[in-house]
């Protein structure tokens, strides 16, 4: 028996939602899982991928053994009822750019779980799932977007509970994507942000992602534009992306364009947009970007609205 899983990239944070927003986006990594029949042939991974943007030296460190963070999820799922994986071969096709900022961790966790759970008859429920993700992943920002879809707010509790919240996106709301051609480590991004941040920035943070919450809630433009701004960590991680300062500010008082924000830990940027030229968007990243050497994929995008789907 096999079982395939198709998943979404996601982007989190946007902005002051630091670790508990983030938005499933249309651009998929499928993973399917297959119980072999052979005893003794351990686990086999193959990892396969038809995008240009995915390096191929930081594909081709991706471990292939138990160390792969698709079989630790699979392995806690299966350790969680208490059971030890049989012999598997785990396929992940990936779409989702590694190492940008796009939720590709997210994305093979999520369709690794979901794909298991259903080779186990489905014992553990969206919430066990969300939780084991979690754990695997560090954080719920983008794996809760990647099992549900859509916009959703997530936090984990003292006990480790995952707390969370689908919100609806205003679909009139363009979110342009502009990935380099370079990757940029979630643990280099994590690096340099400080252990302890002025209180002037939490109380500037707090404020904002309220604000920004309620601007999606009532689809107010001129106070989502307002509130994606960020003082925790996007002025840490600006002097590991070249180009970002300037293309935030060539978007600061254009009228249409809400905000530009660092998707995840980087170096991919969000420009949210309504009713905006957006091939405009799309030459004024290309001649910052290309100024400094960087070639940028630029895609236009709607909100996945739907999560992790079991193909049939």
């Amino acid at each position: 028996m096999k079982v395939s899983v198709k998943v979404p990239a996601t982007t989190a944070n946007l902005g002051p939602g630091f670790d508990c927003l983030g938005l499933a986006l249309p651009i998929y990594n499928t993973i399917t899982i297959e119980e072999t029949v052979l005893p003794g042939t351990g686990i086999e991974i193959n990892l396969m991928s038809e995008e240009e943007a995915i390096d191929e030296m930081v594909f081709d460190n991706i471990p292939r053994d138990e160390n792969n963070i698709v079989y630790k999820a699979v392995e806690m799922l299966y350790n969680s009822i208490g059971q030890e994986p049989s012999e598997l071969r785990i396929n992940i096709q990936s779409q989702i750019p590694i190492t940008r900022g796009l939720g590709s961790s997210s994305a093979v966790i999520v369709g690794g779980l979901l794909a298991a759970n259903k080779l186990l008859g489905s014992p553990a429920d969206e919430t066990a799932l969300l939780s084991i993700a979690t754990e695997v992943e560090g954080h719920p920002d983008n794996v809760a977007p990647a099992i549900l879809g859509g916009f959703v707010l997530a936090s984990q509790d003292i006990d480790g509970t995952i707390v969370y919240r689908k919100l609806p996106w205003p679909q009139e709301w363009d979110i342009t994507v502009c990935i380099p051609d370079f990757e940029l480590s979630t643990n280099i991004a994590r690096s340099v942000l400080p252990e302890n941040v002025p209180m002037q920035d939490a109380i500037f943070n707090a404020k904002h992602l309220a604000m920004l919450v309620e601007a999606v809630h009532t689809k107010d433009e001129k106070l989502m534009k307002f509130a994606l701004h960020d003082r925790l960590h996007q002025p840490y991680r600006e002097k590991l992306v070249p180009g970002m300062k300037e293309i935030m500010e060539a978007f600061k008082h254009e009228d249409g364009v809400l905000g530009c924000v660092l998707s995840g830990a980087g170096p991919t940027m969000l420009v949210i947009s309504h009713k905006y030229d957006l091939d405009k968007i799309k030459s004024t990243v290309k001649d910052i970007w290309e100024a400094q050497s960087i070639k940028v994929d630029v895609r236009t995008l709607k909100v996945e609205e739907q999560g992790a789907v079991i193909l049939e």
